[in-house]
């Protein structure tokens, strides 16, 4: 009977969902690159640890310095919507020391690789929460789930950090027998859930855009801005576009994201996503009236989950929409 490694299985799973995000056209090719990323690094692990292969040793921690950065840069563009930079070469640095570390044969490298991983896992989860509510790039009607996700990759960093110390003590306390166990075990369920919320965050993502030069902020009120976006979203009705997102909004209007996000909110007391989803709520009343069943009318307004379409149109109205259309039948 044929027997496969744990991290290898996980690898041909993470490897499939790679290949069909490409085949798809991934709109967040970063974090393609970071899926793409951890299913290699089930094969170099399977390799290294289950076959003996001393390249693929000599790799291992190279490879695995990879993996922040990446995580790193798929938040910045593909979560935040920002150009990578010349600057952004700097996460070049991990993988080269840990291929010097590791031709030197130095234990050093026993500390880089839980310590680089616990360093991108603290400035993920910091820029996570100074961002605010409203990611550029975060489909408007997910609610907070977009930063979820995000928090979510953060803390798989952080797992894999304390999964290599967790390794280290084994070893110093003499139980060197069960390392392979505890690394299959660990390294499977890491690069497994890793690459669940790398999905999760494609699913919670809008479409891809050219990027051009941040518009400096403009000089009008914040009323004449909110006046402005009012009329796109009665005449254009962009709430319709499941994938609408902060970013696409506010190129339409030719401001900055986080100066259409302030307006709304200083306008409305509410934020960017509430305020559009009122307006498809408000449709899906309007479709409820004239004989729509509830699947309809939330297809219609842009909802993409009957749970988010639920929780919206209920925050809204205070009824459920099955409710609210009884109501006004009489």
């Amino acid at each position: 009977m044929i027997t496969l490694p744990l991290p290898l299985v996980s690898s041909l799973i993470l490897g499939f969902l790679f290949l069909r995000l490409l085949v798809q056209g991934a709109r967040v090719p970063w974090v393609a690159a970071l899926l793409g990323g951890l299913a290699l690094q089930g094969v170099v692990i399977t390799l290294a640890q289950h076959y003996g292969m001393s390249s693929a040793r000599l790799i291992q921690p190279v490879t695995a310095m990879v993996l922040p950065a990446l995580a790193w840069l798929a938040w910045k563009v593909d979560g935040l919507g920002q150009q990578p930079q010349w600057r952004d070469a700097i996460h070049l640095l991990g993988p080269a020391l840990a291929l010097m570390l590791r031709w030197a044969d130095s234990l050093m490298l026993e500390a880089l690789v839980p310590l680089s991983y616990a360093g991108y896992a603290v400035a993920l989860a910091v820029s996570v929460m100074r961002i605010g509510p409203d990611l550029p790039r975060g489909q408007l009607g997910q609610g907070g789930m977009p930063r979820l996700v995000w928090a979510g990759v953060a803390m798989a960093l952080a797992l894999s950090a304390l999964s290599d110390l967790g390794i280290a003590t084994v070893i110093a306390l003499g139980h060197a027998a069960h390392v392979p166990l505890i690394l299959d075990i660990a390294t499977s369920a890491l690069l497994f859930g890793t690459g669940l919320l790398v999905l999760g965050v494609e699913h919670v993502t809008g479409r891809s855009e050219d990027a051009g030069p941040a518009a400096p902020a403009p000089s009008e009120d914040d009323h004449v801005l909110f006046a402005r976006l009012q009329e796109l979203m009665q005449t254009r009705r962009p709430w319709r576009d499941p994938d609408l997102t902060l970013a696409q909004l506010a190129r339409r209007l030719s401001v900055p994201a986080k100066r259409l996000s302030v307006a709304v909110n200083l306008v409305t007391g509410e934020n960017i996503s509430r305020y559009v989803n009122a307006h498809r709520i408000k449709a899906a009343c309007d479709a409820l009236s004239t004989g729509a069943n509830a699947t309809e009318a939330m297809l219609d307004a842009g909802f993409i989950t009957k749970s988010n379409f639920n929780r919206e149109f209920r925050r809204v109205t205070g009824e459920a929409p099955t409710d609210w259309k009884a109501a006004r039948r009489h």
